[in-house]
């Protein structure tokens, strides 16, 4: 299916590939569990490469055993430069209790890009922003607002390094105004930081000219005694989004046991390790609402669901082309329980469900 795929077909592919347990593969040593794993992963991911659109993005899901030859298999497929993160998902935060040494909570998430310079994701979210953090008023404004120092509060940028921006502003703390230049009840203030020494603005002259509401000149109380110091209303906007850390807890995207609880809820308990859709709404939510999404690993069909409920939120056009192979299920599991002869049966009943309950229809093609 991969195969017939067109180059560039593809804007945001997700993987959740087999992990190497060592029932999947003969080998006598650990060199050769890996290198049998990196082997049969190795033309998936070419073909995933050759598929995505230069503007495009792939994540992969893996645990401890094989994250470190996956970045490194990641790095030449891909390339070193187009790699963008390595994020921890800490899918089980009661950790796993069975088998000896410490409870493992985590696995990863890899992120690449199929061109650096092209890449249009977004890593950040509107999730995380928390109007808490926003506490301040202005009566002439209705916009709630946070301070941040103006001064770069960085030391790697100084008047030695940053040396245009390193100047004088003048400021009045008790109407909060600010300008470049001197004016009424104003007094001159220049970027230190917290020891004396001196530092540098953030923004420039001229930005400072432009933007003047957005600055508010203060009293504050430093180590040395009271000083005059200027701050940026960094204002909530609607629509406002956060950088994406690199740790994802349960509580943001879910967990193993929501995940199971939810596939449970719609078709039964007919897959043991199933992803929280959570988790592909955080990864579709960094990419514009029309990807056209690809899962080579489709298993219990967790991609598809998220894809339909983000349309379904958002009104967003995304598309997602699930592949799963007609293998049977492991003896005893779930799926082999319930009657389904492939692991495909689980994403057909899956996505035919969600269809059904979520909208977005649901389309059958042979490989």
């Amino acid at each position: 299916m991969l195969a017939a795929l067109p180059d560039g077909g593809v804007d945001l592919a997700y993987l959740d590939p087999p992990y190497n347990t060592g029932s999947a593969f003969a080998y006598a040593d650990d060199a050769g569990g890996h290198e049998a794993w990196t082997a049969t992963l190795r033309p998936r991911l070419q073909q995933v490469r050759r598929v995505l659109a230069p503007s495009g993005a792939v994540f992969v899901s893996i645990d401890d055993h094989e994250v470190a030859h996956l970045r490194l298999l990641m790095d030449e497929v891909f390339g070193e430069s187009a790699f963008l993160a390595q994020v921890v998902v800490g899918l089980n935060p009661k950790g796993r209790q069975l088998g000896r040494g410490f409870a493992t909570s985590h696995e990863y998430l890899l992120v690449y890009a199929r061109d650096p310079g092209a890449c249009v994701l977004d890593a950040s979210t509107s999730q995380t922003v928390d109007a808490r953090d926003f506490p301040h008023r202005d009566g002439a404004d209705p916009r709630p607002f946070r301070r941040l120092p103006l001064r770069n509060t960085n030391k790697r940028f100084n008047p030695v390094t940053a040396p245009t921006m390193h100047f004088a502003l003048w400021g009045d703390p008790g109407t909060g105004a600010v300008a470049t230049a001197p004016f009424d009840g104003a007094v001159e203030v220049l970027p230190v930081f917290g020891d004396g020494s001196p530092a540098v603005w953030r923004w420039s002259a001229p930005l400072v000219e432009a933007r003047p509401a957005d600055l508010e000149c203060r009293l504050v109380r430093g180590r040395a005694g009271d000083r005059v110091d200027v701050f940026q209303r960094d204002w909530l906007e609607p629509g406002r989004r956060k950088k994406l850390r690199t740790i994802w807890l349960a509580d943001e995207v879910g967990s193993t046991d929501t995940a199971v609880a939810e596939l449970k809820a719609l078709v039964g308990h007919v897959f043991e390790t199933p992803k929280p859709t959570g988790l592909l709404l955080r990864v579709l939510a960094t990419m514009p609402d029309d990807v056209r999404v690809l899962d080579p690993y489709a298993g219990s069909g967790t991609t598809g669901h998220a894809v339909a409920l983000a349309n379904a939120a958002d009104g967003g056009t995304r598309t997602c082309l699930s592949i799963e192979v007609g293998l049977p299920p492991r003896p005893g599991s779930r799926a082999a329980t319930a009657g389904l002869p492939t692991v495909a049966d689980v994403t057909r009943l899956r996505l035919r469900a969600v269809a059904d309950v979520v909208g977005g229809g649901f389309a059958e093609v042979s490989s």
